[in-house]
């Protein structure tokens, strides 16, 4: 537990964009954003979820941090006994704590390092849906199935479970069907990778939540559910976390997206013309293929009956359960055509 050294990284400026600040969080990998003046003293403070709970509020990646920013930051002043630090992170359930000298100028951080002793372990399943034709994605299809294509020289589905094991997953179920036994034959039981893989074999193609309905035995705990063809830097244990906080029966990570009209838009009434908007952005929230179960949620799906998971939440509304929506802003991106493949090999690692 110490200063970490690329603590620097984190640093933004009070005129920075929401933007800017999802930006720096996705550079830094700390989790948080420290908001500072000119001369380096520390203003405040952004973490995911305070991003979270602006746009959910309605503000826009243009908007200015200040319109997010928490002030009541828990700071430790510079040459703090390291004990007294962990013990007052412990107490207040904090993962970072800026590090300030007696100028109220940053310093240093402290991050709580959750990979050693502190490393969180978590007994709750992931399934996988991996079933699919992958019709768009043909040729590359025509002899792989699509979780098995490769980005960056590993299989789109070895991401996936790398990713979650190192946020403590373990236990994995992949759904198979389409060529699954190439998929069976990688991963084997999982030794290789020290996870947990067992597999749930689809006779017919059964939707992104049809194949819950085969389990064979069904999760005693919330579970995570992701299609196989997302590679994602949204942290599956937050998502899970935010679904136990909500008290929700079902979570759906979404994301926004914005599209731009390509045209300058002339506002009307009648034939009046009343006003103009140069290419407008239109928002709205997308499905991130990302969810959290409660394992009651599989009584809704019906055995070997195709279904997919809006279908699902769509049920649950009407039956008048809480679901809840996640707003994940990471990295993301759905493989679902061949230049989706390719463009996910353009990008770094």
């Amino acid at each position: 537990m110490k200063s970490v050294v690329n603590w620097k990284k984190t640093l933004i400026d009070e005129q920075a964009t929401i933007g800017d600040a999802i930006r720096n969080l996705d550079n830094s990998k700390l989790q948080i954003c420290l908001v500072v003046a000119p001369d380096s003293c520390l203003i405040g403070a952004i973490t995911d979820g305070d991003i979270r709970r602006g746009l959910l509020q309605g503000f826009n990646l243009e908007d200015r941090v200040g319109k997010i920013l928490r002030h009541d930051v828990m700071v430790a002043p510079e040459g703090m006994a390291l004990e007294l630090v962990i013990q007052t992170m412990q107490a207040n359930q904090i993962l970072q704590m800026p590090i300030v000298d007696k100028k109220s100028k940053i310093v240093g951080l402290h991050v709580w390092n959750a990979l050693e002793a502190n490393k969180i372990t978590r007994s709750n399943a992931m399934i996988i849906m991996a079933g699919g034709f992958g019709t768009r994605l043909r040729p590359y299809t025509e002899n792989c199935p699509k979780p098995m294509l490769l980005v960056h020289n590993k299989p789109i589905l070895e991401h996936i479970i790398m990713n979650a094991k190192a946020e403590g997953f373990q236990e994995f179920i992949i759904a198979i069907h389409y060529l699954g036994h190439i998929v069976e034959e990688y991963f084997g039981k999982g030794e290789q990778w020290g996870v947990n893989i067992t597999y749930i074999k689809e006779v017919s193609p059964l939707g992104t939540s049809g194949a819950l309905s085969l389990l064979k035995n069904r999760p005693d705990e919330p579970f995570i559910v992701t299609n196989g063809d997302v590679i994602t830097d949204i942290n599956y244990g937050n998502v899970l976390d935010f679904h136990y906080k909500s008290s929700s029966v079902a979570t759906m990570a979404v994301r926004q997206y914005e599209l731009q009209n390509p045209f300058g838009v002339v506002q009307i009434e009648g034939l009046d013309i009343i006003g103009f908007e140069e290419k407008p952005v239109v928002r709205s929230n997308i499905n991130a293929g990302v969810y959290v179960l409660n394992p009651d949620v599989v009584d809704y799906v019906e055995k070997d009956t195709y279904c997919d998971m809006p279908n699902l939440f769509e049920n649950l509304r009407l039956d008048g359960k809480s679901i809840k929506a996640y707003l994940a802003h990471e990295e993301w991106m759905d493989i679902g055509r061949s230049d989706d493949l390719e463009k996910a090999n353009l990008i770094k690692e």
